[in-house]
């Protein structure tokens, strides 16, 4: 988290929260679309991409060169996101154990 010289009026976790909640109100892929990008700058974007885009690779144990080879995304990032899917909070895993109830997961390689 970044340092602030003032003191915010609401706390980490309550804007955090507040921001989870916009999140949970969009309705479809095109909405959450449009907030993410009114939302982040362009290389924010394209770094939560990336993360996320990995996922499938990890879950199906494929070797960190191989995925950067298929995805450019950076061997760095790629271990990132491995320790996060084995420990931290569980999001990752989460998140795609509910998209594959769905029946949206893995992703098509053309997605």
């Amino acid at each position: 988290m970044k340092r602030r010289a003032v003191q915010p009026e609401t706390s980490d976790t309550a804007s955090l929260d507040f921001l989870c909640e916009a999140m949970m109100s969009m309705r479809t892929v095109e909405e959450m679309r449009a907030f993410l990008r009114d939302l982040t700058t362009p290389a924010e974007l394209e770094a939560l991409t990336d993360r996320w885009r990995v996922v499938p690779y990890l879950l199906r144990e494929v070797a960190y060169r191989e995925i950067h080879d298929r995805t450019a995304v950076s061997v760095t990032t790629i271990g990132r996101v491995a320790r996060f899917l084995v420990g931290e909070q569980g999001g990752y895993a989460l998140a795609a154990k509910r998209l594959q109830r769905k029946g949206r997961w893995p992703p098509s390689e053309t997605d």
